[in-house]
């Protein structure tokens, strides 16, 4: 069980802290930037990013369930922190499986045709699904670490 515990809690600090930094840190940080350069780099960030996200992503799925059916004994033997970690998690990964698919494949489609004033309003789309998975995985953090004390 620690060695499933510490892959799920590295998993979500990479993905959690990576949207943390890109928003909170680079995202004003980029601003000023002419908005060409602003989106090219938009778009490297993200080649980098999304393929650990991908990873995490697997990984708290399979850390996660693993813990849940090999030492809780399934759902019923969990908490109910174990419940709602589960709950927001799945829709994290839904709104990720939405930015990857439709805005992001759009932004970079876009920033390839040098379609400039396109690839602006799917990174806005970007931002603004990137800020509710941001809070839902700040939440998940606060119940996970604070679950077991309910």
């Amino acid at each position: 069980m620690p060695i499933l515990i510490a892959l799920h809690v590295l998993a979500a600090v990479v993905w959690v802290g990576g949207m943390f930094f890109a928003y909170i840190v680079l995202r004003p940080s980029a601003g000023p930037l002419q908005a060409e350069a602003r989106l090219r780099l938009w778009q490297r960030v993200f080649q980098r990013f999304f393929p650990w996200v991908w990873a995490s992503v697997v990984l708290l799925l399979v850390s996660g369930y693993g813990m849940i059916f090999l030492y809780f004994g399934g759902f019923a033997g969990t908490r109910p922190s174990i419940h709602v970690m589960q709950g927001i998690g799945i829709v994290m990964m839904l709104l990720f499986l939405h930015l990857f698919f439709a805005p992001w494949r759009r932004f970079s489609a876009a920033v390839e045709r040098e379609a400039f004033p396109e690839a602006a309003n799917e990174l806005g789309r970007i931002r603004r699904i990137v800020a509710v998975n941001l809070a839902l995985g700040l939440a998940t953090i606060v119940v996970g670490a604070s679950g077991r004390f309910w």
